[in-house]
Order: structure tokens, then C-alpha cells, then sequence
């Protein structure tokens, strides 16, 4: 099955694409730094930059060498987003309306469409339905769901806005009630990053840390983890000691009252990670959740590993873009979880259009 993916990013979605079985053709962004390890990630998936506003249907059914089965991606979030300005002038909401123009113009079988909470609002719903006014007639399309990735068994509660369309001609029925009835037993911080505990560094000039021998993995993280138990991006944040003093005082799931910086517990979900913003909107860096234990700050490894990214996922050089890339991203766990509901549907559609 062939996939394409729009507004690509660092390929938290990629994953999931892989691991429901699709082959993620080629992938477009227009972000040379959040894809900037995008090749070594996935070193078989064509990277375009482009500007998905100039992009054809037929370009990208070239570029993908063939019939797409399968268009999905995140449009960009931050013109709608709650915690944003939601300036009805931000260029960035028109790509919205880009992704579904594509959705007409290629036909796949199937689309999944990722963004915030915010896209749903009063003020922002008209956008959205307006966008998906270019589906054709014949397709299938669900309403806005709301889903928690910590439904799905990832470790972080990551609440986002999904809209999934197929052609009942290509593919099966997909059931949209399921998917937001999905109550999988979350994850929990120490599942997700507890091993990391006592790692030790290996390679100071290449960030490469490895596992304790005495270390005792979860499913989850036993999932997640190279076979030689090597790992990269787990840099210490350099704090001042006024503020490891401060930190010193905020108890498991506890949140210091100066920075904001709220302190995972062991045994709860990491929040929502954020992004911030590039230097063209200013270089904000988004607070970043203190460790269970630790009085610092997580590092980028301990933030992949939440939101779902395999150990062998590499990041930019930065511990700031590296932040920027995991926000940005849609959790792998229900990436993989949603595009292999669709895959089967797909699959299905195959079997019966053979008989």
C-alpha cells in the first residue's frame, strides 16, 4: 500500500504509516530544520521540500510513482491552536485547505488529517468545514474526533483533532465510533523512560549513551529500544543553582510557581509536549516537564521515548529544534494504532474487489 505524507516534520506519523504496513513513498515539507533528519530516519522515503500551497496531485502521484492509497499528515496547528493568537490572518491556516485541495485532486483510498483541539472551536470550525468542502461527494468522511494518544497506550496525554475520509470503492468501511471509544491502559512515565535511569555516557562527541546492564525495561520500552541498548539525544540541560534549588521543591506531579515547569510523576502521563516556535516567530521555547526525580529539566531522549519515538529515531544536532521536532509530532503509538485500522480497511476493500 502507498503513502504519502504532507507537512512531513521530524516522521512521528512516518512511523506509525511503516508500521501499519504502508509505504511511505515520498513525504513534503517546506521545513529544511524540522526535516533535517528526516533521510537517516527514513533513508527509502523521497523528502521534497516544497510548499505544499504549489503542489499538484499529479506532481505527487509522480514523485510517488504511481496511484496513492493513502494521503495523511498534520497541516500546520499554529493559527489555531488555543494557547496560540488564532490570527485569522495567519498565512499558515490556508495550508488546511491546501491538504484537502489534494485529497480531491489525488483520490486516494483513504486520508487522516492530524491537528489540534483548537481547529474544532466555534471560531475555527467553519475553516474546517469549509476546507473539507473539496472532498468529493463519494467519500466517506468522519466527523472531527478528538483523540488522546494515552488512550491508545502511549505515555503522554496528548489530546488532537483527527479527520479520516476513504472511497468506499478502494476501501472497507472504517469504524470512526471505535476509534473514540479507544480506551487502552496508558502508559506510564516510569514505563517509558525508568530504564534510562543509570545510562551512562558512551561517546561524549556523538551523544551515544548506552543502558545499564542492570537496567529493567517495560513492554513499552523494551519496544522502543535498540538491540545493542545504545541511545543519542540525552543531554542534561545546564541549570543555575537559584533554580536547581527551586526545582528541588516541586514534589511528583508537583509545579514550580516561577518557571511553570511541571514535574512528572512516575506513575501519571507526561503533559502535552510543546513545540515553540523557529526563529523566524521569535525563538520561543515552550516549557519543558521537570523529571520524576531528577531536578532538571527532561532531555530530548526522555521526550521521545514519551511520546512514542523509537530509541534508534535521530534528531537535530539542538536540543531546542530536537524539542521543536517531538512537539510538532504526532505520537507514533496511535499513529500506528489509526493507520492500522485504515490498512486493514484498505486491505479489505482488495480482498473483496478480487473475489
Amino acid at each position: 500500500m502507498k503513502a504519502v505524507e504532507l507537512f512531513c516534520c521530524s516522521g512521528g506519523f512516518a512511523i506509525g504509516a511503516h508500521a501499519a504496513g504502508f509505504d511511505v513513498a515520498c513525504a513534503y515539507d517546506y521545513d529544511p530544520i524540522l526535516t533535517s533528519s528526516w533521510l537517516t530516519n527514513f533513508p527509502k522515503t523521497a523528502l521534497k521540500h516544497r510548499d505544499v500551497s504549489e503542489l499538484s496531485g499529479a506532481e505527487i502521484e509522480v514523485d510517488a510513482g504511481g496511484k496513492v492509497d493513502l494521503l495523511f499528515g498534520g497541516p500546520p496547528c499554529q493559527g489555531f491552536s488555543a494557547i496560540g493568537k488564532r490570527d485569522k490572518k495567519d498565512e499558515r491556516r490556508r495550508l488546511l485547505h491546501h491538504f484537502f485541495r489534494l485529497v480531491a485532486e489525488v483520490e486516494p483510498a483513504a486520508f487522516v488529517m492530524e491537528n489540534v483541539k483548537g481547529l474544532g472551536f466555534k471560531d475555527a470550525r467553519g475553516e474546517l468545514d469549509g476546507a473539507l468542502e473539496q472532498v468529493p461527494a463519494h467519500y466517506v468522511v468522519s466527523d472531527p474526533l478528538i483523540l488522546d494518544a494515552a488512550n491508545f497506550g502511549a505515555a503522554t496525554k496528548r489530546q488532537r483533532l483527527f479527520v479520516i475520509g476513504y472511497d468506499p470503492a478502494s476501501c472497507g468501511k472504517i469504524d470512526f465510533k471505535a476509534l473514540m471509544q479507544r480506551r487502552d491502559t496508558p502508559t506510564t512515565v516510569r514505563e517509558a523512560i525508568g530504564d534510562l535511569v543509570g545510562a551512562f555516557l558512551q561517546d561524549a562527541e556523538g551523544d551515544v549513551w548506552q543502558l545499564s546492564d542492570e537496567s529493567t525495561a517495560s513492554a513499552y520500552a523494551k519496544n522502543l529500544r535498540n538491540d545493542d541498548k545504545t541511545f543519542t539525544g540525552n543531554q542534561r540541560t545546564a541549570h543555575t543553582k537559584p533554580v536547581l534549588k527551586r526545582f528541588s521543591n516541586v514534589p511528583q506531579g508537583g509545579l514550580d510557581k516561577v518557571g511553570r515547569y511541571p514535574r512528572l510523576s512516575w506513575q501519571g502521563q507526561c503533559p502535552t509536549l510543546r513545540a515553540g516556535t523557529g526563529s523566524d516567530k521569535g525563538s520561543y521555547q515552550s516549557v519543558r516537564p521537570l523529571h520524576p526525580e531528577e531536578d532538571r529539566v527532561i532531555t530530548v531522549r526522555e521526550a521521545a521515548r514519551l511520546q512514542g519515538f523509537p530509541d534508534s529515531h535521530k534528531f537535530h544536532d539542538t536540543i531546542w529544534h530536537s524539542f521543536r521536532m517531538i512537539g510538532n509530532s504526532v505520537s507514533p503509538i496511535i499513529a500506528r494504532e489509526i493507520l492500522t485500522v485504515v490498512a486493514k480497511a484498505i486491505q479489505s476493500a482488495r480482498i473483496a474487489n478480487a473475489a
